[in-house]
């Protein structure tokens, strides 16, 4: 099914329609968020969410750019979302623990990636460590590009940022990743 066949039956309402887009797009779209959120739990209700606003949102599609990318771009826009609102969060639980008294902030969890093989592991988990702990432009770009695999010119497309300040971006995020990992 093209594009343009996937669309005008989503914007009927089609279920089978809707049923072969999630398949087709949900593992890309849980690891953009999974990658971005580190949390398993979080990449998963994000990535429901994302398929919710697309079945309601179709509509909005302006077919200015391939529904993918579009796609890609609400995956990334949610996970920056959830990452706001933790943060935030964080705040007021450090200002007003008694306002929030159930939640914990836990900033020596560890990131153990689904995907890495068990000999990985604790690599992996350093990597993500100093991936969370870059500037968030870097870390996106680096998730986007370095992780998910991404061309420069869909991530631009995705975030807006041309292609010369992404390779710029990466460029920092490297040297700062670099850095990190030698002091760990």
């Amino acid at each position: 099914m093209n594009d343009q066949e996937l669309i005008e039956q989503l914007l009927q309402k089609s279920e089978p329609a809707f049923k072969w887009l999630v398949e087709s797009y949900s593992k890309t779209v849980f690891n953009i968020i999974l990658n971005i959120l580190q949390n398993s739990d979080e990449a998963e209700d994000a990535t429901q969410e994302v398929f919710i606003k697309i079945y309601e949102n179709i509509s909005g599609f302006r077919k200015e750019s391939a529904l993918s990318t579009w796609i890609h771009r609400l995956a990334v826009n949610k996970a920056l979302d959830k990452l706001r609102r933790k943060k935030t969060r964080q705040q007021l639980q450090k200002i007003i623990p008694w306002w929030m008294p159930s939640e914990k902030i836990n900033d020596t969890a560890v990131f153990y990636h689904p995907g890495i093989i068990a000999e990985n592991k604790e690599t992996a988990a350093r990597l993500f460590k100093a991936i969370d702990s870059l500037p968030a432009k870097q870390k996106l770009v680096f998730t986007l590009i370095k992780i998910q695999g991404m061309k420069y010119e869909e991530v631009s497309k995705i975030t807006g940022i041309q292609v010369k300040a992404l390779e710029s971006l990466i460029g920092r995020a490297k040297q700062n990743l670099q850095q990190k990992l030698k002091n760990i």
